[in-house]
């Protein structure tokens, strides 16, 4: 592979260019481009020692911890393919994205730090198989599948590389700019932006977690650039606003240094971008349509597109091509409604292991995004809804199926179905319809610690209601969009709900 296209390679040689200006900036500790290469360098050595194969997955271990990305650049250093996992996931999940990679050897540089040992552990005996479309892959990041089993996206070196540069080209990262980075880099929206800051020469600036009023008064009090956040964050900030000086005594609507806002991971609405646009007139805020399949990144809203035409995605990124198909097949005219699909040089290898799941995904060169989209008359795309039933709860995607298993396993349950339903803090939430064994009853509190060993945080439900029954449709098959019109309707009274 070419080197310029290796992840290792730019990252390595930015660290290089850059070596005594800080690169991370966390509370309590800083890094310079220096130290983080000498981590990096640290965790090569370690991996190669244990006999790490090329395009062999390792599992990296990550909570915005300031020596998390240094994970990441050792891994790319020996050959191996990052699989980041977050340290607070169940331990039954983690376990499960073992038994899919095959890894043995997981990477945690936190750890390393408080044991003061080697930043590599084995996990597994003997070295995975190889696998087709791990060649020259640099990531495999797992998210929610239709059959709310997770599945690992499987990212190559080459279209990230690529892809990066397409999005450099609208963004502009530069040398000395602060990027406050409250992004999980499990994710991908959190995985560019931080190496976009770094290769850039930049400094990712950590806090400790995400406070909206911590965020507002680091925003006006600090040089902070620039900030990735999902709408979920911008409506909790919002919020806080809107209870008065006293919620926020540390911040003045001034951010002169602040030059852009970028938020994605949901819709945002014309409303929520107004109210952010009024709180920071001198900054731009960016809303970026993509896909962990497409390499994120396909549209890009600007202030001036959302001016021009509020409803549209935006522009297109470079070399992102774009269609919308009905559902025979062909290509949808102007004003119809059908699937938004995508095609560029910067798509997935595949999913691991789901060469049949990869196969379904795609039309041709077309990748499939799942979402309803129209042309309008000017060739611009305005986005419908999703066709999959996947929710997005302050930005994270939740399959309702993923969640309905783990509350299947509950004694007490009988049956159940979750849908998602508007929220305007969260955009939306998750409620669920319980129906219980005969002679049983549901008690919130213990439900919700039992699902804490299965799921993540932000996958409970919110609301549980409790029925006879599930409704059904003509067909006589359970009917997401009859419960959800319930719940939306107030025919349903819950349990409890959580903040």
């Amino acid at each position: 592979m070419d080197e310029m296209h290796n992840l290792g390679f730019l990252l390595a040689a930015a660290c290089r260019k850059f070596y005594s200006a800080t690169a991370i900036d966390a509370v309590g500790s800083t890094l310079t481009y220096q130290e983080l290469l000498e981590k990096a360098n640290a965790v090569e050595h370690a991996l190669k020692k244990h006999g790490c194969q090329q395009d062999e997955p390792v599992h990296v271990a990550v909570s915005n911890h300031p020596s998390d990305l240094a994970g990441f650049l050792g891994v790319w250093l020996a050959g191996g393919v990052v699989v980041p996992i977050h340290r607070m996931s169940p331990a039954e999940m983690a376990i499960s994205i073992r038994e899919k990679t095959g890894a043995r050897l997981a990477v945690d540089l936190a750890r390393c730090a408080e044991a003061n040992g080697s930043p590599v552990i084995q996990v597994g005996e003997m070295p995975p198989r190889p696998r087709g479309e791990l060649s020259s892959a640099a990531l495999v990041i797992f998210t929610s599948g239709s059959t709310g089993t997770p599945k690992g996206v499987v990212v190559g070196h080459h279209a990230f590389s690529g892809k990066l540069r397409a999005i450099d080209a609208m963004i502009h990262f530069r040398r000395g700019q602060r990027t406050l980075q409250l992004l999980n880099i499990t994710f991908s929206f959190g995985i560019w932006v931080s190496l976009l800051t770094l290769m850039g020469g930049g400094t990712i600036v950590l806090p400790e977690k995400f406070v909206p009023a911590l965020l507002l008064e680091q925003l006006s009090n600090e040089r902070i650039h620039r900030v990735g956040v999902v709408p979920t964050m911008l409506r909790a900030m919002l919020a806080v606003l809107s209870q008065g000086v006293g919620a926020c005594p540390g911040f003045v609507p001034s951010c002169p240094a602040l030059r852009q806002v970028l938020t994605g991971g949901e819709q945002l609405s014309e409303q929520l971008a107004a109210q952010v646009a009024n709180l920071f007139p001198e900054t731009d805020l960016v809303n970026i349509y993509g896909l962990t399949e497409t390499l994120t990144c396909d549209f890009f809203q600007f202030p001036a597109d959302r001016q021009a035409n509020p409803h549209s995605l935006g522009l297109a990124s470079s070399r992102v091509r774009y269609r919308v198909v009905g559902e025979v097949g062909q290509e949808a005219a102007p004003g119809e409604v059908g699937e938004l699909q995508i095609n560029s040089p910067f798509l997935m290898n595949g999913y691991l292991d789901e060469p049949a799941l990869t196969e379904s995904a795609f039309a041709g060169v077309w990748f499939k995004t799942g979402d309803l989209a129209a042309l309008d008359g000017e060739g611009q795309i305005r986005l419908m809804g999703r066709s999959k039933e996947l929710i997005s709860r302050g930005g994270n995607k939740v399959t309702p199926m993923e969640v309905e298993r783990a509350i299947k396993q509950f004694d007490a349950v009988n049956d159940c179905m979750v849908v998602g339903a508007p929220d305007e803090i969260l955009g939306e939430r998750i409620h669920v319809l319980i129906v219980p064994n005969s002679g049983c009853a549901i008690d919130a509190d213990p439900l919700r610690a039992f699902l804490l060993t299965r799921l993540d945080r932000f996958k409970l439900p919110d609301y549980i209601y409790v029925g006879e029954g599930l409704p059904v449709g003509r067909t006589g098959k359970a009917d997401r969009g009859a419960l959800r019109n319930m719940i939306t309707g107030g025919a349903l009274v819950p349990l409890v709900g959580r903040s």
